[in-house]
C-alpha cells in the first residue's frame, strides 16, 4: 500500500473519531422518560457502538510489531538456514567421497555444496519473493550473490590449488631447510563450478520453503 492511500486512511480515521466523539458529547445529557430523552438514549447507544466498532477496525488493521519483525527477518532466516544445511551436507558428501567422517567440515570452507553460494542465493531469492524483483534491495542482493559465487569458483579455488602446490614443495625440502617445519597452508578454500551450482540450487529451495511456510 502506497503513502497516499495510508494518508487517506489516516485522515478518514481521524475524521470518524472526531465525529463520533462530538456525537457522544452532544448526546451525553441524562436521559428522561420523555420521547426526547428516549431519543437521546438511542443516540448514545448508536454512537457508543459505532465508536467501539471504529476502534476495533483500527486495531485489526494495524499489524503487530512482532508480525512486522517476523516478515522482515524471513530473508535473514532463509540465509542462515541455507548456510547451516550446506555445512551439514558437507560432512555427508565428504563421507560419501572419501569414506571418512570429518566433523571439521561443519565449520570449514570448501566442499560440496558451497555454503557461501547457498547463503547469498537464499538471501536474494527470499528478498525477491517478499519485496519484489523490482526493488533496490533485490538488485543489491543479486549483485552480491554473483560476486560471492564468482569469487568462490575463481579466486578462492585457485588460491587453494596454489596452497596445495606450495605444501608439496615444502614437503620436499630437506630437514635442515628453514621452511621444512613450517605449518601447511589451508588448501580447501574455493569450490568447483558444480559445487557452486549445487549451493545455489539449495539456496533457491530454502527460500521457497521459507516463503511457503510464512
Amino acid at each position: 500500500m502506497d503513502l497516499v492511500t495510508e494518508g487517506q486512511r489516516f485522515h478518514q480515521s481521524n475524521y470518524m473519531n472526531s465525529a463520533l466523539s462530538y456525537l457522544r458529547c452532544l448526546t451525553s445529557a441524562p436521559p428522561s422518560t420523555s420521547p426526547s430523552g428516549r431519543l437521546h438514549g438511542i443516540l448514545i447507544t448508536i454512537a457508543d457502538a459505532a465508536y467501539r466498532a471504529s476502534k476495533a477496525t483500527e486495531t485489526a488493521a494495524t499489524p503487530s510489531p512482532s508480525a512486522q519483525a517476523l516478515s522482515y527477518s524471513v530473508p535473514l532466516l532463509s540465509a542462515f538456514l541455507a548456510f547451516a544445511i550446506a555445512q551439514f551436507l558437507k560432512v555427508i558428501t565428504t563421507w560419501y567421497k572419501e569414506r571418512r567422517w570429518d566433523p571439521k567440515k561443519i565449520v570449514g570452507s570448501g566442499g560440496m555444496p558451497s555454503s557461501h553460494s547457498s547463503t547469498v542465493v537464499a538471501l536474494a531469492v527470499s528478498i525477491g519473493l517478499h519485496e519484489g524483483i523490482e526493488s533496490s534491495t533485490f538488485a543489491i542482493a543479486v549483485v552480491l550473490a554473483f560476486i560471492v559465487m564468482y569469487d568462490a569458483s575463481g579466486v578462492r579455488l585457485h588460491a587453494g590449488r596454489q596452497a596445495e602446490v606450495l605444501n608439496q614443495i615444502v614437503c620436499e625440502f630437506p630437514p635442515e631447510h628453514p621452511l621444512s617445519t613450517s605449518r601447511p597452508l589451508r588448501d580447501s578454500l574455493g569450490h568447483t563450478p558444480l559445487q557452486v551450482i549445487a549451493g545455489g540450487v539449495l539456496g533457491v529451495m530454502v527460500a521457497f520453503v521459507m516463503k511457503a511456510s510464512d
